[in-house]
């Protein structure tokens, strides 16, 4: 039994091996389909990951308020050209979350743009007022020195914290610990840590954190005051905010929905008129975005699975000349005895063949195209070792599916006919 199956795979193979052109253009279909396959997931994987470290490092116990200007109207652009407009978040606010969320971790968050200065070297910026929790709910770390402290709150002390873009613009030969800037004209900081670099986005006011300076609260209100200046066009404004942004973070994914739930039920009656308030909930986008995966990842496996269609449907098609060319060949080995399943295992092994070595080197080359991708065009790209196995496997299922109605055609001839098939 075990010799007879070895010889019908030895026919199979040499059968293959007297058509090479034809065999490797049978292979093309299968091998570009594979290859497709695994790289269009693994770009989407790469795009996909992308957005969701994005989210992630937003905290996904954490709720983000966030005061924002309320949209221009005729009557605020009279009132801002003689006083500030008031708007956002109060500390009144801040004190009312800690005490309805007592478990809840709640930072507040101040800030104001500067210019600041370290000798020549000069540099737009925000200054970031904040509490000494920031760090941890904002899944930072410091590179260098020391954090704010308690103390620092306490005092209003002129101890600051810079970010790592920014320390590296200020002082590009020198250590910044110790050393001295200057915000705006006259407000001087003593830089006491550098934090490490973010590599994110995410930031105030289009600037990231690794170019923000981040001093205590109690010490930014008392310096610049509530009212914060800016210019646009040769216009001023002037705009009153307490807090620019209010973080809490909760001790379980579990207690988000409550907890957001919440804080928009006290704080959306006070700011629903003026449209001044934005509350980001980054655990349900970051949901979104997995569903948003899921489905892109499903619609590009869908588009590339097509090729392997097309490939198994060329498999089909070069078996069925196959049969046609070798019906001879098929009634003299029906007639020396040969059975129908030994037939149709000759063409079902050819028709393997044929799709398992596309696979084998769709799968090299699905893997070589996302590493190009990533060194010459700088996207990233993951490749996931299931879409590898899933890609191989539907590859050979493709090859053994369509090549069973030409081994069943071959097994099925009427052996006297094909006697006489010239």
């Amino acid at each position: 039994m075990i010799g007879d199956s070895a010889r019908t795979i030895r026919l199979g193979l040499k059968s293959l091996m007297l058509h090479k052109l034809r065999s490797t253009l049978t292979t093309a279909g299968i091998l570009f389909g594979v290859a497709s396959v695994i790289a269009m997931l693994a770009v989407g994987e790469g795009a996909s990951d992308e957005s969701l470290q994005r989210f992630r490092a937003l905290g996904v116990t954490n709720i983000l308020l966030r005061s924002t200007r309320p949209p221009d109207t005729q009557q605020s652009t009279q009132q801002s050209s003689f006083q500030a407009m008031a708007f956002g978040l109060l500390y009144s606010e801040a004190r009312r979350i800690k005490n309805t969320l007592p478990e809840a971790t709640v930072v507040q968050v101040r800030e104001v743009p500067r210019n600041v200065t370290h000798g020549e070297n000069f540099k737009s910026t925000i200054v970031v007022g904040t509490e000494p929790l920031f760090l941890d709910v904002a899944n930072m770390s410091i590179g260098e020195g020391r954090w704010l402290t308690d103390t620092d709150v306490l005092h209003q002390s002129n101890a600051c914290v810079l970010g790592a873009s920014l320390a590296r613009t200020l002082f590009p030969l020198e250590n910044p610990i110790d050393q001295t800037i200057l915000a705006g004209a006259e407000d001087r900081f003593r830089v006491v840590g550098v934090l490490k670099g973010q590599g994110r986005a995410a930031g105030p006011a289009g600037t990231t954190y690794d170019e923000c300076v981040f001093t205590a609260i109690s010490s930014s209100r008392r310096r610049f005051g509530d009212e914060i200046r800016t210019s646009s066009g040769g216009s001023f404004k002037n705009e009153r905010v307490e807090l620019h942004e209010i973080k809490v973070r909760v001790e379980s994914e579990q207690q988000v929905q409550p907890a957001a739930a919440v804080l928009r039920e006290m704080l959306d009656p006070a700011h629903k008129q003026l449209a001044d308030l934005e509350i980001t909930v980054p655990l349900e986008l970051l949901r979104d975005q997995e569903r948003q995966k899921r489905m892109f990842n499903l619609v590009l496996a869908v588009i590339a699975s097509i090729s392997l269609l097309v490939g198994g449907i060329g498999i089909m098609n070069v078996m069925l000349a196959t049969v046609t060319e070798r019906t001879r060949e098929i009634g003299i080995r029906r007639a020396l005895g040969a059975k129908k399943k030994n037939i149709v295992f000759q063409f079902l092994v050819e028709a393997a063949v044929l799709s398992a070595l596309g696979g084998v080197v769709g799968v090299a080359l699905g893997m070589i195209v996302p590493w190009g991708i990533t060194e010459f065009f700088a996207q990233k790209t993951i490749i996931r070792p299931f879409h590898v196995a899933l890609s191989f496997s539907i590859s050979a299922f493709v090859g053994v599916v369509f090549g069973i109605y030409p081994a069943w055609r071959a097994a099925n001839m009427d052996p006297v006919e094909a006697l006489r098939h010239e």
